[in-house]
This record gives C-alpha cells, structure tokens and sequence, in this order.
C-alpha cells in the first residue's frame, strides 16, 4: 500500500535546536549539518565541532524549535483531535518549556507585545502545516528518531529524522519540517543531501531503501519530494566518505582554514575568523581527538591560520 501523500505540493520547517551531548570521548561520527559545516566554511566546524563555541540564540532558530515542538507532540493525541486550534495551543506552554531549558532565549524580547507577536509568527508557520497534510489521517512510526548506521572503514553516521511514516507494506516515508523557505530552483542540493545522508543511514542500518524523501517548507508552504534509487545513495555514501576524509587530513594537519562565502554575515564567529581580521583561539588540548577520535600531527612550529579554499 502506498504512503498517503497529501493533495498540496508542498514545505518545510527551519533548523531545529539540538541537544549537544556530553563532553566525552565518543567514536568518531558525522552528522548532516555538520557535514555541511565543513564543505561550507572548515574553520566554521572547528568552532561547532571542537572548539564548540557558544552561538546567541536567533527569534528565527526558536522559532524553528518551538515549532517542531508542537508538530512532534501534535501526534501524541488522538488522531480526531489533533486541530489547527489545539496546535496552535501548545505554543505558550513549548515556549515556557524552551526557556526554561535555555533560559538566554527569555533575552530575546524585551517586551510582553514582541512575545505576543513571535508566538502568533509560530502559529502562522504551524497554520501552514495544516493546509499541506491533515494530521487526522496520519500515524506517524517515530518522531525525532535518532538513526546511526557505521560506514566500513569510515566514520559513525548519526542524525535525528523529524518523522517517519511506515506503510502497511513496509514502505517508508521520511519526513523533515524547515520553517524557513524553500530553496530556489537549482539550489536544492544542500537540502537534499541532507535527506540522502537520512536515506542512506537507514538504507544501511535497517536494510530499505526509504520510499520517500519528504522536505516540508512552512515559510512558503511547498514541499519537495524525492524518490532515492539506490545508486544514488551510494554517490551520498562515497560523497560522505570524501568529506570524513578531508576532516581527517584538516584534523591531523591543524588547517583549519575559513572559506569566505555570501553566508559569512550571519556567521557567529566573525570577530574570531581571519577573514574578517580576528584571530581563533588556540585549540584546547587534546580536542580534536576528543571531538573526532583523531590524533593530530605533532606540531614543530607555529603558523598563522590560513584564509583560502579549503581541501
């Protein structure tokens, strides 16, 4: 039997907070975003990965938080009462939940109105969703799942999927909600290597193909759909596998370079990158193989950190 698809083409939900693990000797693992951290910008995940730099919240990445919060516990009601308005509901109480969790996101309004005003935001964007899938029709198999599988030889895949549909047949959908818009035309790979990674993942730890790789965009209420063939999946393994090998040599080398792109204004870090005339702190002791289960090279003199394109 196929997986129900909703009657409007569709959408997405912006960038979830993520809940960092402890600070422990772990196996060497890759996520998607952060695999995008390093094609993006190598410095720019030094200072996620190892360094693991403070960033100031965003309205924007709250919100996203706040949103998938609600879409995750939209489902742990009955299907004949999950309603527009009692999603929308749920808000205030998520909000209180996420401030208390991160109290430095009660710093991002100054006023009862601007609160009032973010949180009607978020019941726009969880309005949306409503209008590109009825919930009541819906029985969703995991939500927020987290999935590893171990590429031979290669590092720990890890990831957290929104949501997964599993048909009576087996057949499964995976579902991730951006709050943000959806990419323009030609620009849609970084989203979908990040459902590939997601595919392949569960292609290789639950022995499936997923039928469907859903994006679902609430900024502008469209949805992008795509069905992986398995050759495919093995390009995104070998793709993933020449990113681990670039962190490994940047790792071992201490190159950390910045790359400079059209995304460096909303870079966190821009008072501490070369490009911009800052300079990055040393790199603690020790954590590089904290972080990646990689031993750096002995160091025998001491170089400035280089600003160009990365390996």
């Amino acid at each position: 039997m196929p997986l129900p698809v909703p009657s409007v083409t569709t959408a997405a939900v912006g960038p979830a907070a993520t809940n960092e693990p402890p600070r422990e000797a772990r196996r060497p693992g890759l996520s998607p975003s952060r695999a995008n951290d390093y094609m993006q910008c190598p410095l720019l995940f030094r200072f996620r990965v190892i360094d693991r730099l403070p960033e100031p919240p965003s309205e924007a990445a709250a919100r996203g938080t706040l949103v998938h919060s609600v879409l995750e516990r939209l489902y742990d009601a009955p299907a004949a009462e999950r309603r527009l308005d009692a999603a929308r509901a749920m808000l205030p109480e998520a909000w209180e939940e996420l401030q208390a969790a991160d109290p430095r996101y009660a710093e991002l309004f100054t006023s009862s109105e601007e609160v009032t005003a973010w949180l009607s935001s978020a019941g726009d964007l969880v309005g949306t969703y409503f209008t590109l899938e009825d919930p009541t029709r819906l029985e969703p198999r995991e939500r927020e799942l987290y999935v590893e599988t171990e590429l031979d030889g290669g590092p720990l895949l890890r990831g957290i999927v929104d949501r997964l549909d599993v048909a009576p047949g087996g057949e499964m959908r995976v579902v991730d909600y951006k709050t943000g818009r959806s990419p323009k035309p030609g620009f849609e790979s970084s989203a979908y290597f990040q459902m590939r990674f997601y595919g392949l993942v569960l292609w290789r730890s639950r022995g499936e193909i997923p039928r469907m790789l859903q994006l679902v965009y609430l900024g502008d209420g469209q949805v992008l759909r795509h069905t992986p063939r398995e050759a495919e999946l093995v390009m995104t393994e070998r793709r993933i596998r020449s990113v681990w090998a670039g962190i490994e040599a940047t790792a071992r080398s201490g190159d950390w370079r910045a790359r400079p792109s059209a995304l460096c204004p909303w870079c966190a870090h821009r008072s501490l990158c070369p490009a911009f005339g800052g300079t990055p702190p040393e790199v603690p002791e020790g954590a590089v193989e904290l972080a990646l289960g990689i031993a750096p090279h002995p160091r025998t003199t001491t170089e400035p950190t280089k600003v160009g394109p990365g390996a």
